[in-house]
């Protein structure tokens, strides 16, 4: 008999879960004064240098990223832990969680490219993708990637920021990955695929986000009814700060960040024209280091595409993800800074670093033949009403499951249900 209290089988033999009450969270630790002084000075002063140097639109890009961050943190808004946990023992909290952001950006998104809002000149554009093989491929490539790399694109972002020297590894691995897909697109360009499906070319806006709403709510139901059949109850929560110092310093329930990033993610699609993506920038950050030290992917198919080209000839401070993604970093450093958890772990072992390594390529070479990660083709996807969002949603949540499985291949058991860090 399996009596490890955080292992699956004995988690499924506890009834009832929805009604058993989470733990109270335990008292913030103090803050840490260096990190948090070092975090807020390099975001202030990165701000500072890229409205004078490249102008309000790129600083304001920044500015929306050290939100995401900050709230990514606060709320620990887990997409691995989320579908690990319903894969693993059926605990559909974090997908619930992830209905309220995906509804509330369908809402936002709606208001927003239906009336044509838009700041700096910009008109906003929905995120659609194509659906083929690469779709297909990319997400349930990605899924496993996750679940080896312990983190998705986001949560690789601001667990790097809170100083989690593991995920440092799976960022590495996610550059590679992205270098690779682009040194061998002209293998994976002509994949069998069909054009993007847009609900709103079919029922308008409105009767866009009236059926993306419809079916989240349906996923709402469906998970309740899973879980009601018995998954382990809470096992503790992260050191929390009470009252309005909880804004600041807590632990934030996942709604709130859920309603939190879809505002802030709107507002980067009324700011720049375009959704919140990440994924992108790995790629050019790769690239920009190849040129560095004397390789020319210049010279390679994917980067002698026009728009390509002009990304990679142009300065990483411009470039719209790259700002989000150190924003991401910064918001989470402050963020864990003044949460007192800020703190680099070191003595990893070689299977967690091997883990993070494969997890972080597979996840790099799956957000490009996707077209997107977990932000740019599930969270945008599915907010813009693109068929293709749902999809990869479906392949990903595949792709978990073997994700799960294959790390034993490198000692590593399931995390406990009750991990919802990243």
């Amino acid at each position: 008999m399996d009596n490890d209290p955080g292992s699956p089988a004995l988690a499924l033999r506890w009834q009832p879960a929805l009604s058993t009450p989470a733990p109270q969270a335990p008292e913030a630790e103090p803050v840490r004064w260096w990190p948090l002084g070092v975090a807020l000075l390099g975001a202030l002063g990165l701000s500072a240098f890229v409205w004078s140097e490249h102008g309000a639109l790129p600083a304001v890009l920044l500015l929306l990223g050290i939100g995401l961050g900050f709230t990514l943190f606060h709320s620990r808004f887990g997409f691995t832990s989320a579908w690990r946990q319903f894969i693993a023992v059926g605990n559909g909290k974090g997908l619930r969680a992830h209905a309220v952001l995906l509804g509330t950006t369908a809402t936002l998104f709606a208001l927003v490219i239906g009336t044509g809002t838009g700041l700096f000149g910009n008109e906003p554009d929905p995120m659609s993708g194509t659906i083929g093989i690469a779709l297909f491929a990319g997400a349930f490539l990605f899924g496993i990637g996750m679940q080896l790399g312990g983190a998705c694109a986001s949560g690789t972002l601001f667990t790097v920021g809170a100083g989690q020297s593991a995920i440092v590894i799976t960022l590495i691995g996610f550059i590679a990955g992205s270098v690779i897909y682009s040194a061998a697109w002209p293998l994976v360009n002509d994949l069998p695929e069909v054009p993007a499906v847009m609900l709103s070319d079919h029922v308008g806006w409105f009767g866009s986000w009236g059926i993306t709403i419809a079916v989240l709510v349906a996923i709402v139901l469906i998970t309740r009814m899973v879980q009601n059949r018995g998954v382990p109850p809470p096992t503790g929560a992260p050191p929390s700060a009470r009252g309005v110092a909880r804004v600041l310093r807590g632990s934030w329930p996942m709604i709130a960040g859920a309603v939190v990033l879809a505002v802030l993610g709107a507002a980067v699609l009324v700011t720049s024209g375009t959704t919140w993506g990440i994924t992108s920038a790995f790629n050019l950050w790769g690239a920009k280091f190849l040129q560095l030290i004397g390789f020319q992917p210049e010279t390679w198919a994917f980067w002698s595409q026009p728009d390509q080209a002009a990304q990679l000839e142009g300065p990483v401070l411009q470039d719209q993800n790259s700002l989000t993604n150190i924003g991401i970093i910064l918001g989470a450093a402050v963020a864990a800074g003044a949460a007192g958890t800020w703190k680099l772990h070191t003595g990893l072992s070689w299977n967690v670093v091997a883990a993070g390594l494969v997890g972080g390529v597979l996840m790099g070479i799956g957000a490009r033949l996707a077209g997107g990660c977990n932000i740019g083709a599930y969270l945008a996807g599915i907010g813009s009403g693109s068929l293709h969002g749902w999809l990869w949603a479906l392949f990903a949540l595949a792709g978990t499951w073997a994700g799960l499985q294959a790390r034993s291949l490198f000692g590593l058991g399931v995390p406990k249900p009750s991990d919802s860090s990243c």
